[in-house]
Formats: structure tokens, C-alpha cells, sequence
């Protein structure tokens, strides 16, 4: 029979429960705890920017440029709207099936499968952000500018360096620390409990799991962003 708890009656017993640990985040470690609520802040930040967008889309006088032909790439001579994003949407959406992949081997302790699959996992991610970079330079050649654009509405500019640099900046930083899990793997940091940065406890993978939901995050928000901003 489980024990009967007595909490404290009105605002001060509902402190003492969520801060006690024992009931709102009972078995979860901090690491994961505190990147949900990071989680949860950026899922703000990314939607004020795609609320913006949509405001600014739909109130503007200008013509808003169509993304079907500003984002075309020539394929054997024919121009095929929005072809490299479409290539960069199926790499994100492939990482995140590695990246399952890589929490279900590390809860098993295999530690060759998961090293190679966080790597394959940011090579793919690393290779988003390449494509990215060639977007980016791309629409700087034709005269794109935060404050200006040639092809029609000003605020296209503003709205496609902010809204898909933060998420490369977001993705840049997944692929750097899922190269730091990665190493920890292969040396076995997370068997011995090695001390040093983002090592959990002996024995557990929950820190490669804690990565998976910031890199699924990033992927979610992509599609978001694809849908909002290159099919609308």
C-alpha cells in the first residue's frame, strides 16, 4: 500500500511540492528536466518569429516573392523549385531517425553502434548547415539583403536571414556537442563516470537521450519552418 503523503494547505504546500523534487520530476534526471525548459523557452522564441513572419507576410502592400522560384535550383537545365530544400528537409528528417537510434543502442551500452551513429547523425547535421551556407550566399549574390531585396517585399530579407540563421545557428551547436557525446562514447566516459563536461551517471547513456530531444527539437522546428515559410 503506498504511503499516504500530507502536504502543506494552500500556495506554500504547492512550493514545497514542485520543489521537493518528489512528485512533478520524480525519477528524472536534471540534465533531461532542465532541457525540457529550455525546450519549451525556445519553442517561444521560434514562434514570436514565425507569428512575425506570417503578420508581416500577410499585411505587407508589397508582393511577397514567390519561394518556389527564389529557392529553384537547375537540374539538368530545368529549374526545380525549391530542390535544395527538399534535399536538406529529407537530411533532417534521416538524422533524427539516427539519432534514435543512437539513444536505443546507448541504453543497450553499445558503444561502437552509438559512436558511429552520433557521428553519422552530425555529418548529416554538418551537411544541413553546408547546404544552408549555400542558400545563404546564393541570395546574397542576387542582391537579397536584411533591409532590402530586389525581388520584391523588404521584410523577406529580414525574415529569411533571421528566422533560418537562428535554426543553423541552433543546428551548428547540436552538431558540436553531438561530436563531444560522441567522444565521450568511444572513450567510455559514460561507463566510468568519468568527471569532466556532460558526463551522467555510471553506467547510464541518459545524456546521449537528453541530446536526442534537443536534436529532434531542431528537426521538429524545421518543419515547421518548411512549411511556413517555403510552401506558403
Amino acid at each position: 500500500m503506498s504511503e499516504s503523503v500530507q502536504l502543506q494547505p494552500g500556495l506554500k504546500g504547492l512550493v514545497a511540492d514542485w520543489s521537493s523534487d518528489q512528485r512533478a520530476f520524480k525519477g528524472v534526471p536534471w540534465g533531461k528536466a532542465m532541457m525540457w525548459i529550455f525546450l519549451l523557452s525556445d519553442t517561444f522564441v521560434f514562434s514570436c518569429f514565425l507569428v512575425a513572419y506570417m503578420s508581416v507576410r500577410m499585411t505587407t502592400m508589397v508582393e511577397w516573392p514567390n519561394p518556389s522560384e527564389v529557392f529553384a535550383l537547375e537540374a539538368f537545365g530545368t529549374p526545380v523549385p525549391l530542390l535544395l530544400i527538399a534535399i536538406m528537409t529529407f537530411i533532417l528528417i534521416t538524422s533524427s531517425g539516427t539519432m534514435a537510434m543512437a539513444v536505443k543502442f546507448g541504453y543497450e551500452k553499445n558503444r561502437n553502434v552509438t559512436f558511429w551513429l552520433l557521428i553519422i547523425t552530425a555529418l548529416l547535421g554538418a551537411s544541413f548547415v553546408g547546404m544552408q551556407a549555400f542558400e545563404w550566399t546564393k541570395l546574397i549574390q542576387e542582391g537579397v539583403r536584411p533591409w532590402s531585396n530586389p525581388m520584391g517585399a523588404p521584410q523577406f530579407g529580414a525574415a529569411f536571414f533571421m528566422i533560418t540563421g537562428f535554426h543553423g545557428t541552433h543546428v551548428t551547436f547540436g552538431v558540436i556537442f553531438l561530436i563531444i557525446i560522441a567522444i565521450k562514447v568511444r572513450r567510455g566516459d559514460f561507463d566510468h563516470e568519468r568527471p569532466g563536461f556532460m558526463t551522467g551517471r555510471k553506467g547510464r547513456y541518459e545524456m546521449v537521450e537528453t541530446m536526442g530531444l534537443y536534436w529532434h527539437f531542431v528537426d521538429l522546428v524545421w518543419v515547421f519552418i518548411f512549411a511556413f515559410f517555403y510552401l506558403w
